[in-house]
């Protein structure tokens, strides 16, 4: 929780701080999960806690990346200090090819 916090504060745009949050609450969960199935030391908690281990590692990165995705079509623009942006280039071929799509679709 320190390091997302650190993480929160310190970098710059709300992209690079869901990547922070994101790994704090997987690598969290994860670790009390771990920490459950060594407490209660049977095959079932344990086995409960590895699915569900494996169902968050599975999910959590990829609902940030959807939400991330979503806040760039519709909400703040990507840092200053930002040099790559491949996502831009990728919506804006998507653009135009929906507006071909269009012009010539009806004909």
């Amino acid at each position: 929780m320190l390091v997302a916090s650190i993480g929160l504060i310190r970098l710059p745009d709300v992209y690079c701080r869901m990547h922070a949050a994101t790994k704090a609450t997987t690598f969290g969960m994860g670790g009390i999960l771990l920490g459950a199935s060594l407490i209660f030391q049977s095959a079932a908690v344990t086995t409960q806690a590895l699915l569900a281990i494996f169902f968050l590692f599975l999910t959590a990165p990829v609902a940030a990346h959807l939400i991330s995705r979503a806040a760039y079509k519709r909400g703040p623009d990507l840092c200053a200090e930002t040099t790559h942006d491949e996502y831009g280039k990728y919506l804006e071929g998507q653009k135009a090819e929906e507006e071909s799509s269009r012009q010539y679709g009806d004909a």
